[in-house]
């Protein structure tokens, strides 16, 4: 097995506030699109695994579900100011894993908790 992810789906009540909040906090275009049924807007990435907003029957919200990181860049303070500005709350503070780099945690526009990971 190459890696223990392939896709992710995070589930939104209001697909375009949720692009708007994601984009703004990852400073992405966040293009809204119906695809087998249902509204779904996908997160930026180039290579590797990737993921995307998804609003429909049996998408909920959930603060307690799976934890998820996206990349939070070079540097997550950049991405952390973005999340009040756009909405969202932050958790936990960008801090340290040692050798693994640094991590944060917030709640989307949505209710979702989700984190930031970034090496450096």
């Amino acid at each position: 097995m190459a890696r223990a992810i392939n896709w992710f789906e995070i589930p939104v009540s209001d697909i375009y506030r949720a692009a708007r909040f994601y984009g703004t906090i990852l400073a992405a275009e966040m293009a809204v699109h119906e695809f087998m049924g249902k509204r779904r807007a996908l997160l930026p990435f180039n290579e590797g695994v990737g993921g995307s907003l998804v609003q429909g029957a049996g998408y909920v919200p959930n603060k307690d579900g799976a934890l998820l990181y996206l990349n939070g860049g070079e540097d997550l303070d950049v991405v952390l100011r973005r999340v009040e500005l756009a909405g969202g709350r932050v958790l936990q503070p960008k801090i340290s894993i040692g050798e693994y780099g640094f991590i944060a945690l917030f709640i989307d526009t949505e209710g979702n908790r989700v984190g930031l990971h970034s090496r450096g």
